[in-house]
């Protein structure tokens, strides 16, 4: 059974605010903005954490945008999202007031978080290994070009 209309234009516009927040972020990260660098070497990463997360991050969105690897892409997403959302209640904080931040990025990292988690849902289907296993009956939502 075709998923609705509704159902694809939300799975659309979660991939794209997911992507384009990773996306943006990269920008800071690859330039070696000071709240990247003050994040990274107060978790004791920097610069490999910093370069290595803005990886990762280039390929999720990638993989996101690609209706194919929607799944795939909010999976490692998913896993980047709740990495930095420990990292901030743990040892980061909220707010990063040392670099003039009010709790934007935490914001940030949990929008990344809930828009992934939606794709996830919508695409539980095609979630790599587990997804036929786990959700045998639901059909897939991809939507394929003929």
């Amino acid at each position: 059974m075709p998923r609705s209309k509704a159902l694809n234009i939300l799975d659309w516009l979660m991939r794209i605010m997911v992507a384009a927040i990773l996306l943006q972020t990269l920008f800071f990260k690859f330039t070696g903005a000071k709240e990247s660098i003050y994040i990274f070497s107060t978790l004791g990463a920097e610069p490999w954490g910093r370069i290595g997360s803005g990886i990762v991050e280039l390929v999720a969105s990638i993989l996101l945008l690609l209706p194919r690897t929607a799944a795939l892409g909010a999976l490692l997403t998913f896993g980047t999202a709740c990495g930095a959302i420990f990292s901030h209640i743990t040892k980061l904080g909220i707010k990063l007031t040392a670099v003039d931040d009010h709790g934007e990025l935490f914001a940030l990292a949990c929008l990344v978080l809930i828009g992934s988690a939606i794709v996830l849902l919508l695409r539980r289907k095609e979630i790599p290994v587990l997804g036929p296993r786990l959700f045998p009956q639901v059909n897939s939502y991809v939507v394929r070009s003929e």
